[in-house]
């Protein structure tokens, strides 16, 4: 018998068809570990000939919401043929959630566009620090700060959690965190007259209880050099904002030089008006091909 024929007869016992099986999978392994590798030490996959000619939108929410917020903005920006990523925001640190970020992005094949609504502002402002596929970065009813500055001190003299924390905030302890950390959840008041004002009553109140909880720490931490000093920036701002007030948001922007476009809006306008959102962020990548 051939070498051929026991290759052939040795792979239809159970034995054979379990080695193939398992070389197949052994195969597939050293293949992710080495595409895991590539990223971890910064190098961004390459695109092929066959990847989508405009850049990847990634999206990032910020404090108590998650990714579907971003749903109506995504299903506009996909109708027009972007590719578009939006990847949790832990809102533990701001250091480690920019960092959770950069490792994101350096996964996936530029260039990019970085969106951010409110702390998800902060958080691009730090992770697209040094990055050359990121093209632009959007701000939306967001945070931009200055190295050195912090969340809590950016929300403006009449924002809506300037008051008592007590009367703002639910405070749950969480494991693991530093010493005297909590986690804090908007008060039901709170969120639906200022956090998701414009928004219809029934779907603020969804909102409210699906709202992701912000470490209280988070707020306190020092920002890093910020990616607005070398990366064009676009920013809609919300006139009718009771959490990052207009007139802070407008002082960002400028400090930032960014393109600042107004909608009569709350702090929710990827919500209320996902057709603005939408057409900055097209507007942002067009102005950077």
């Amino acid at each position: 018998m051939s070498r051929t024929e026991l290759v052939r007869t040795h792979a239809l016992t159970p034995r054979g068809r379990r080695r193939i099986v398992i070389g197949a999978l052994l195969t597939v392994l050293v293949a992710m570990t080495a595409l895991a590798s590539t990223a971890t030490a910064g190098h961004r996959p390459q695109a092929t000939k066959h990847h989508h000619a405009k850049p990847t939108i990634v999206l990032v929410h910020g404090a108590w919401a998650d990714g579907s917020g971003w749903n109506d903005v995504i299903k506009r920006l996909q109708r027009a043929g972007y590719p578009v990523r939006v990847p949790p925001n832990p809102l533990r640190s701001l250091p480690g959630d920019s960092a959770t970020l950069k490792s994101f992005i350096a996964t996936v094949p530029g260039p990019l566009i970085l969106v951010g609504h409110s702390y998800g502002g902060a958080v691009i402002t730090n992770a697209a620090t040094g990055d050359p596929d990121v093209k632009a970065l959007v701000y939306v009813d967001a945070f931009a700060p200055e190295k050195g500055e912090t969340i809590f001190a950016l929300t403006g003299a009449d924002s809506a959690l300037a008051g008592d924390p007590t009367t703002l905030f639910d405070f749950v302890p969480y494991p693991g965190g530093p010493d005297g950390d909590v986690d804090l959840y908007l008060k039901e008041n709170v969120f639906l007259t200022s956090f998701a004002n414009g928004v219809p009553t029934r779907k603020a109140k969804e909102l409210y209880a699906t709202q992701r909880p912000f470490a209280l720490s988070v707020g306190s931490q020092e920002s890093g050099e910020p990616a607005w000093r070398t990366i064009p920036s676009w920013y809609l701002l919300g006139t009718r904002d009771r959490i990052i007030t207009p007139e802070a948001q407008r002082f960002m922007a400028e400090r930032a030089g960014s393109t600042i476009v107004r909608v009569r809006a709350g702090h929710l306008s990827l919500i209320s008006h996902p057709d603005a959102v939408a057409k900055l962020i097209v507007r942002a990548d067009r102005g950077t091909r």
